[in-house]
């Protein structure tokens, strides 16, 4: 499975296909709440069709706007994979210049003005992440509590007390998984217990 990447910020790229005026923005997005919000803020009204495409994780949407179906949208969505990309989202505006593209030259120019301008865009690799849960005596906690705030590879998501103790929710990077088990073993004598909630969750 190739390396996935995800952009560091707002990206555009405009080109002129047949009179008609495209122009793409692109953007990382968190979830589809953040996808949605940015489509939203960057549609121009006044254009003829705002197209998107995106994709978090396994989620993924795109939209034609009113162009013909699968000409649009499907082609940015494409553009989007086609570079393992994750977590970001597209919009290509196009303002009609008279001339009709007809559908293959819809695809290429929805798709290529995205491809441009992702290809553009500054990227940062994505790392792949668990979602574990450690639960720890009371005796142990403040040792566990400051190993894992202090190791690079660990965030603490959540922590709740228990009658005995504590149970920690943090999200580890994969490749790290194997050390933060065996140091949660270590500084705690094998009394604290990790075990992995969910997995491939991806993360800057």
């Amino acid at each position: 499975m190739p390396d996935l990447f995800s952009l560091e910020k707002v990206e555009t790229f405009r080109q002129e296909v047949k009179k008609s005026r495209f122009l793409a923005t692109a953007a990382p997005v968190t979830g589809e709440e953040a996808a949605k919000a940015f489509i939203r803020d960057h549609s121009d009204p006044t254009a003829n069709h705002n197209c998107w495409a995106w994709r978090v994780g396994p989620l993924y949407r795109f939209n034609d706007d009113g162009e013909p179906s699968g000409t649009a949208g499907k082609p940015i969505l494409q553009a989007i994979d086609g570079q393992a990309l994750d977590g970001v989202a597209v919009v290509v505006t196009r303002w009609f210049g008279g001339v009709l593209l007809g559908s293959g030259g819809l695809i290429r120019a929805y798709g290529g003005t995205a491809a441009s301008c992702l290809r553009a865009a500054e990227k940062r690799p994505i790392i792949a992440r668990v979602e574990a849960r450690i639960v720890c005596a009371f005796t142990d906690l403040a040792l566990v509590q400051a190993r894992l705030s202090a190791h690079e590879a660990v965030q603490v998501l959540a922590q709740d007390y228990t009658a005995t103790g504590a149970e920690f929710v943090a999200a580890i990077h994969k490749q790290h998984l194997a050390d933060v088990r065996q140091m949660v073993a270590d500084v705690t004598s094998g009394r604290a217990m990790l075990s992995i909630a969910t997995q491939d969750e991806p993360s800057a």
